[in-house]
């Protein structure tokens, strides 16, 4: 079954037996958990996309293993072509579904595993490499869904895995058996966890000698034994818990994060990908977070839906004409291009690496995701602009649908007279969930803080950029040798 459908796929989670925690108290059925619920119908989007013929060629591939088509987000990247369309994919979910769709984590742990792997192997006669290609063959014959966990809690920022006064900060092992390992630790911010088939596990930084019990990477059924999930709040999350869906503003879709604690899991060797090579450690951080920077072509197309919410928004109130309206839509659109080019030029300056699997250009992706932290929230900020106070003092749907109240709602929240009232209050609230509500988490703190800090991708440009190019140029045309 390369290819499941939505409905299959929202079945299978219902066949998973995961234990998560929300608001102190047991989840039995996440799958149908209001808050949890608009979360999966985004995810549920990646398998819908596959199935249409109009977006085929960007949401399917094929598998280099068996040959057969695959989801593209089980797919490993063989060609600058493969990763302009995953550019080209995110766009397309962020527009479908104007939230983040959780999936892009996984496609992006499995490719830059199927490269360290085998560069470890190439050094150290191990054999990860083949146990990762058995691994990545079950994932896209079943076509699942994988949360990539890298962020750990960390602790004291100061000090490294091995001096923390608490050694659980950091995922390490704790056991070594003959059939496996035993792991203990969290994985913080795990976007779309409850939502996924498997966690792929991958250390957070790089390590030295001493850290090498903290130098693991391996994969696990997300309902495994001792795996806890305790979901994490998001600003007018409870809104999903009301009758009405208006003042939700994102009325079928939204993402979700958890905290996942791993209390002693055990880990069978054939889902092993490293441990204890912890000089690969920080290869594997940077392949991983050059290749989830690329990802964030969704924000470009969350962008397109908050910039088409701003010029309706200015049309119901009669001011799409002004000449500041226009102008400050013209700079949402100049800014979220821009972002746009960010991603399609990392994705088209990629190269092959020694195991055939086509990586992204690292200094252009940090610069796309540099791009990332600032020009949403100059795009939302516009877009707050533009859609006017109401945005954030409009009364609610119950007290439009109220005898009482809704009839002096009609009158005195009315703009244009050829939109009705309850139209304007609904593109008021798109643009309220994706710049203020939940919706905010997936645009804009995300956009902040999602694959590393922005000070992260800071030392990677200083590290990528080749000053020394730069300096022999200046030299060569001023004449000094």
């Amino acid at each position: 079954m390369p290819l499941m459908t939505s409905e299959q796929y929202e079945e299978s989670l219902r066949d998973l037996n995961l234990l998560v925690y929300l608001f102190g108290e047991r989840i039995g059925n996440p799958v149908d958990h209001p808050i949890i619920r608009p979360s999966m119908r985004a995810l549920a989007k990646t398998y819908d996309l596959a199935l249409r013929p109009e977006f085929e060629d960007i949401m399917t591939a094929t598998s280099h293993i068996t040959g057969k088509k695959i989801n593209r987000f089980t797919h490993i990247h063989q060609s600058i072509e493969d990763l302009v369309k995953k550019s080209k994919m995110g766009r397309l979910l962020g527009r479908e579904t104007g939230c983040c769709f959780q999936r892009c984590v996984g496609m992006d742990a499995l490719n830059a595993l199927s490269i360290v792997t085998y560069d470890i192997d190439a050094k150290n006669g191990t054999e990860y490499y083949q146990r990762f290609m058995k691994y990545l063959q079950y994932v896209q014959e079943n076509d699942l869904t994988c949360d990539g966990a890298m962020t750990d809690p960390k602790g004291d920022r100061s000090l490294p895995p091995h001096k923390q006064e608490d050694p659980d900060l950091f995922v390490h092992v704790v056991e070594e058996k003959t059939d496996g390992i035993v792991v203990r630790g969290a994985k913080a911010h795990q976007t779309g966890a409850v939502n996924s088939h498997e966690i792929i596990v991958m250390p957070t930084m790089a390590m030295r000698e001493d850290d090498a019990e903290y130098a693991v990477a391996f994969a696990l059924p997300s309902d495994a034994e001792g795996i806890i999930y305790i979901m994490g709040r998001q600003s007018c999350d409870t809104r999903k818990l009301e009758p009405t869906t208006m003042d939700v503003g994102n009325q079928l879709f939204g993402g979700h994060e958890a905290l996942v604690v791993l209390d002693n899991v055990f880990v069978p060797w054939e889902r092993v990908f490293m441990y204890k090579e912890f000089e690969f450690a920080g290869q594997l951080v940077e392949k991983f977070a050059s290749y989830h920077r690329q990802s964030y072509a969704c924000k470009v197309g969350v962008g397109d839906v908050l910039i088409g919410a701003v010029q309706t928004a200015a049309e119901y109130n009669g001011v799409e004409k002004a000449s500041h309206v226009k102008d400050k839509i013209i700079e949402m659109n100049h800014l979220n291009e821009t972002l746009y080019c960010g991603c399609i030029a990392c994705a088209s300056e990629g190269h092959r690496e020694p195991n055939g699997t086509y990586a992204v250009n690292s200094l252009l992706a940090n610069v796309h995701k540099q791009n990332v932290t600032r020009f949403p929230y100059e795009i939302a900020r516009l877009a707050q602009d533009v859609a006017g106070g109401l945005m954030v003092t409009m009364p609610s749907e119950q007290d439009l649908r109220s005898p009482e109240t809704g009839k002096w709602i009609q009158k005195y929240l009315k703009a244009n007279p050829n939109i009705p009232t309850e139209d304007r209050m609904r593109i008021l609230r798109l643009i309220e969930n994706i710049t203020l509500g939940a919706g905010a988490v997936g645009y804009l703190t995300e956009s902040m803080h999602g694959a590393g800090s922005p000070q992260a991708q800071r030392i990677m440009i200083s590290r990528l950029v080749q000053m020394n190019l730069k300096q022999a140029a200046a030299k060569k045309i001023s004449g000094i040798e």
